[in-house]
C-alpha cells in the first residue's frame, strides 16, 4: 500500500476511535512510524486528510443513497426485507466513517467544504428515504398519506443522521454488529405502525434477531 494510502486508513483509524479533534498529524506520523515531514510531503494539513477522506466518503455514501432513485425495491414482504438490507448496508458504510458524525456542528464549522458536502449527502438520505416510502405506498404496503409520509420521512433522516452519535451515548462499548442492527430496526420501528400484517411479520422476525444479539452480547 502507497504511503499516501497508509496515512488515509492510519488517520480514518485514529478519527474514529480518538476523534479527530483529539487527534493531531504528529499523532498519525507516530502510529504510521514516518517523519512528520514524510506526512507533510502527501499532506499538508489535518485539513486536507479530512477533505480526502470526506470526498471518499460522499463518493461511497452518495452511490448507495442513489439506488433507490434510479431503481424501487419490489413490493410486499420482499419489500420491506430488501429495504432492510439496503439500509444496513447505508448505516454500515456510515460506521466506516463514524468520526464525521461524533462532533458533527464542530466540525462542520471548522471545514466549510465538509459542510456543503454533508447538505448534499443529507438531501440524497431524504430523497431515498422518501422514495422508498413513496414506493411502499404507492405498492399498498404502508398506508401514509401526504403530511404523514412527509414526516415519517424527516423523523427517518433525523434517525438515520444523528443515530451513532444517540448509540454511542447510550452504549459507547456496543459491538459494531449489534449498534447498526439496532440502527435499522429503530428506522424500520417508525414504519411498523404504517404496515399490514403480512409485512409486519417480517418487522417481528427483525426484533427476535436483535434480541438474541443483545443476549448473545451480554454472555460474551
Amino acid at each position: 500500500m502507497k504511503t499516501r494510502d497508509r496515512i488515509l486508513v492510519t488517520s480514518l483509524e485514529l478519527f474514529n476511535e480518538a476523534g479527530e479533534a483529539h487527534t493531531t498529524t504528529l499523532d498519525i506520523a507516530l502510529a504510521l512510524d514516518i517523519s512528520p515531514g514524510n506526512l507533510y510531503y502527501h499532506f499538508k494539513g489535518k485539513d486536507q486528510i479530512i477533505a480526502e477522506l470526506f470526498h471518499q466518503y460522499e463518493v461511497a455514501l452518495g452511490e448507495t443513497l442513489a439506488a433507490p432513485l434510479e431503481k424501487p425495491l419490489t413490493s410486499g414482504r420482499d419489500g420491506v426485507e430488501n429495504n432492510w438490507y439496503y439500509l444496513y448496508v447505508v448505516l454500515e458504510e456510515m460506521f466506516q466513517y463514524r468520526f464525521l458524525y461524533h462532533n458533527l456542528d464542530d466540525l462542520l464549522r471548522r471545514y466549510p467544504a465538509v459542510h456543503k458536502g454533508f447538505q448534499r449527502l443529507l438531501q440524497l438520505k431524504r430523497a431515498a428515504l422518501y422514495a422508498i416510502c413513496d414506493n411502499l405506498l404507492q405498492r399498498d404496503v404502508i398506508d401514509a398519506q401526504d403530511q404523514q409520509l412527509v414526516g415519517l420521512v424527516d423523523n427517518l433522516t433525523l434517525t438515520l443522521t444523528f443515530w451513532f452519535n444517540y448509540e454511542r451515548l447510550l452504549h459507547p462499548a456496543r459491538p459494531q454488529g449489534v449498534t447498526i442492527h439496532q440502527g435499522v430496526l429503530q428506522l424500520l420501528t417508525m414504519i411498523a405502525p404504517y404496515l399490514g400484517e403480512r409485512e409486519l411479520a417480517f418487522y417481528r422476525d427483525c426484533e427476535a434477531i436483535y434480541r438474541q444479539m443483545l443476549e448473545d452480547d451480554a454472555e460474551a
